[in-house]
């Protein structure tokens, strides 16, 4: 008769240790109201030892393990988990275990309990060993530097890119950029852009061991590469590289690269191009400087004021981003540069030429002077042409006009086609030929100008270079071409008679013209 009693007890002392509202409630009816324990034991059937317990507390203790649960299945086991968890930590991240195959392992070893239980204990190991990170503190004027990856859709088409953010710890202040890919010419672009945007030159810099820094690893030394050093040169900012697997010493920047991502590339940007949207990201960053973080005393832009006070002032000419080949045109007109092909005018084919690659263009430069410049292309063995530097070619071979492939795709006005048309009329084979030399007019003048030209020049039925030309003059040019005596008055005392025109028919009598 006593056991579902005793039971009842039990239930009832475990509720009031959980409902505050009790505990404050059987307090109140005790300490203060003055009632008599045992008339509270009989109304709540709580046993004696727990109201004493709660009259003597003034909220409910917890329940605390005086020591740990033994572990009789994993315990014997612990160790060996305890080095294969550490083990893990110098094999490749994809190579490491999982929890099923250290179930696997130990269970060969003689493991008889289940796979709850270890996952518990794989848990429990894991969050001991766990690193600490000591909180450190920035100066003004110093920055952190990496790159991250993300997706966009530009034109209808998702593409993965890199972008670079730079970060200043005192401020919080950041710049983000995206780039085609993570290389040379956008770790350098990035650097000279984010410079112009916060005004000045961070005075130290933190990176991770990109090899597009460094070249080799010796301890805490670092092999630098050439491209890096010209940009250290350039703008003297002391270099720091973080320890291998040490992301944490640059922390600021690595949380930058995420809440880049999170915040201006969520969801996927739909863009037009590159510069349209690194124009919005630039606006965010300013936008973003509005913000004050948890514990500072201002907003970063106000911050940010101390590490421009820091900052190294801007070189008086900026750093030139661009990678610098010597390289010699081929017999087809083209300059390869990073695996594509560039086209130059043909008459510095076979010629030594410097090919200079930037992240949106690449130039092509012969002493002093730009031969050709084409948009930077980021695939592999593609070709870039300008049909204008083949026209001087085609004119010496005008039977390969319509097989030309740097003309293949040449997006020309009507009028130019309205033209081949009338000059085969007129012509016959020689129309060609004269259609060749209009198109070379395209060398000197834009398409629009030699367009209106044609078009003129069809209106009239004039349909030769040297007169569609004419149309490409400037009015204004042909004004004070008249002969003005002006500045000559010793050319006043010259008389000009006229010509007496009866000569010409007397000359072509003469000579058995009539």
């Amino acid at each position: 008769m006593c056991f579902p009693a005793a039971r009842k007890l039990k239930r009832g002392s475990e509720r009031v240790y959980r409902n505050m509202e009790q505990w404050n409630e059987i307090r109140q009816r005790v300490l203060v109201n003055g009632e008599s324990k045992r008339s509270v034991l009989r109304s709540t059937g709580m046993h004696w030892t727990t109201l004493e317990k709660i009259l003597s507390r003034s909220e409910p203790p917890g329940y605390q393990l005086k020591e740990p649960r033994p572990k009789p299945q994993t315990g014997p086991f612990l160790e060996q988990i305890r080095q294969i968890l550490k083990d893990d930590q110098q094999a490749p991240r994809k190579q490491r275990h999982t929890i099923w195959r250290i179930f696997q392992r130990i269970k060969a070893a003689g493991y008889k309990g289940g796979y709850t239980q270890l996952r518990q204990a794989v848990h429990e190991l894991q969050q001991v060993s766990r690193e600490v990170f000591m909180p450190l503190e920035h100066k003004p004027g110093e920055a952190q530097v990496d790159f991250g990856r993300a997706y966009v859709k530009r034109q209808g088409v998702l593409e993965e890119v890199a972008y670079m953010a730079l970060s200043l710890p005192y401020s919080n202040a950041m710049f983000a950029r995206i780039y085609e890919r993570e290389c040379t010419e956008s770790f350098w672009d990035g650097h000279v852009r984010a410079f112009e945007f916060f005004g000045g030159v961070p005075w130290r810099i933190s990176y991770d061991n990109t090899s597009i820094a460094v070249k080799e690893i010796a301890g805490r030394e670092r092999k630098l590469t050439n491209g890096f050093l010209r940009l250290q040169s350039h703008y003297l900012f002391k270099a720091h590289f973080c320890q291998p697997g040490r992301p944490n010493e640059k922390g600021v920047v690595e949380g930058a690269v995420g809440f880049a991502r999170r915040n201006f590339m969520v969801p996927v940007p739909e863009i037009s191009s590159y510069e349209e949207f690194n124009a919005q990201l630039l606006e965010q960053c300013r936008a973003d400087m509005e913000r004050t973080l948890r514990g500072r005393d201002g907003t970063k832009a106000e911050l940010l004021q101390a590490d421009q006070a820091a900052f190294r002032p801007l070189p008086a000419a900026p750093f030139e981003a661009c990678r610098k080949i010597s390289t010699a045109s081929n017999s087809l007109s083209l300059v390869r540069f990073d695996c594509n092909d560039y086209s130059v005018p043909v008459e510095y084919a076979h010629r030594t030429v410097v090919a200079k690659g930037f992240v949106d263009r690449v130039e092509i430069c012969r002493l002093t002077e730009t031969l050709a410049v084409h948009p930077r292309l980021w695939t592999k063995e593609d070709v870039s042409f300008d049909p204008r530097h083949y026209l001087a070619l085609l004119e010496r071979k005008p039977g390969a006009l319509d097989h030309a492939k740097p003309l293949s795709g040449w997006q020309l006005p009507e009028c130019f086609q309205v033209l081949r048309a009338r000059l085969g009329d007129e012509w016959g084979p020689e129309g060609k030929r004269e259609y060749i030399r209009v198109l070379r007019l395209l060398e000197k003048h834009a398409d629009e100008a030699v367009a209106q030209a044609i078009e003129k020049g069809l209106a009239v039925r004039a349909h030769t270079r040297d007169a569609i030309a004419q149309f490409l003059v400037p009015q204004e040019d042909w004004c004070g071409t008249t002969f003005k005596l002006d500045g000559h008055p010793h050319l006043r005392l010259v008389k000009v008679e006229t010509p007496n025109l009866f000569a010409y028919r007397d000359l072509r009598v003469v000579g058995g013209g009539l």
